[in-house]
């Protein structure tokens, strides 16, 4: 019989008995684990797992969720459960700093990534020529202070028509709304140019330069209504020397930010990033 395979994420307060009862659950329907990872943080008092599985393919996924269904009653849990050959859906939003969007799509079509772009949105049209090369429709929605509610209310309607499952902003350069934030909390990945908390705002490599730091980095976060202090995902760094002027460190910047958000993606896309408040369980 073939075998089909599933993602299950968890969390619930921390307590007694959670792993064995789960897996225990899976076992007793042919549920054979493949990847595990779990933490328990002492300072918060959650607990989170992530479990990959095989079952046998005539599990469908309702009847998975109904043998889980009483240790989700005992424990509390918050569970999902995906199927882990379906493709997620994503939104990609860019302004004319290209570089983040082309590596998205480079790494989709090399299969490092495995998801599909269902639309390409900008305020500009500098990427028009990249997304169309790729077969992808391209969006071009100038936002000004008296049309960016209109325009969020098409975001919205695109992501609902395209069963998005994640937009990612990929340098973005518009500040999105406190509501639509909020309404979007977790469904929405930046990158920003800077290893944060430091040196927030447009101008960070030339705020680093002033300092003359020796380290430069980026930083991929979920989107709060919070400017730039969502919860954050992955970041690097790199050396970087005196010898090295402001647009130097633009360059080194600008390929660290393609690696960072592609990873941050990977991540989320994987069921591998859990929400801890402020922070983030990243389970690699």
């Amino acid at each position: 019989m073939s075998e089909k395979e599933y993602i299950l994420t968890l969390s619930c307060d921390d307590q007694p008995g959670i792993v064995a009862t789960v897996t225990g659950r899976l076992a007793d329907f042919g549920g054979n684990i493949l990847e595990s990872a779990q933490f328990g943080d002492r300072t918060t008092g959650r607990f989170f797992l992530r479990i990959r599985f095989a079952c046998p393919g005539d599990k469908t996924k309702d009847a998975i969720r109904h043998a889980l269904t009483p240790a989700v009653s005992r424990f509390g849990l918050q569970l999902n459960l995906y199927e882990a050959d379906r493709l997620p859906r994503i939104i990609v939003m860019v302004s004319r700093f290209d570089h983040c969007f082309e590596h998205l799509l480079y790494q989709i079509r090399v299969g490092w990534l495995k998801a599909e772009i269902v639309a390409v949105v900008s305020n500009h049209e500098d990427a028009r020529a990249s997304a169309e090369a790729a077969g992808l429709p391209y969006h071009h929605w100038p936002v000004t202070k008296e049309n960016k509610a209109e325009q969020e209310k098409r975001l919205q309607d695109l992501a609902d028509s395209t069963g998005a499952d994640l937009i990612v902003l990929a340098r973005y350069m518009q500040v999105l709304s406190n509501s639509f934030s909020k309404a979007q909390f977790g469904r929405i990945i930046n990158i920003h140019h800077s290893f944060l908390p430091s040196f927030k705002g447009a101008n960070p490599y030339h705020q680093a330069y002033d300092r003359g730091v020796k380290s430069i980095g980026a930083t991929a976060h979920y989107v709060t209504a919070d400017l730039d202090e969502g919860p954050i995902i992955e970041q690097q760094t790199e050396r970087v020397s005196h010898t090295l002027s402001a647009d130097d460190l633009v360059a080194v910047g600008r390929d660290i930010e393609t690696r960072v958000l592609a990873k941050a993606v990977k991540l989320h896309l994987e069921r591998r990033v859990f929400l801890n408040g402020h922070r983030t369980v990243v389970f690699e």
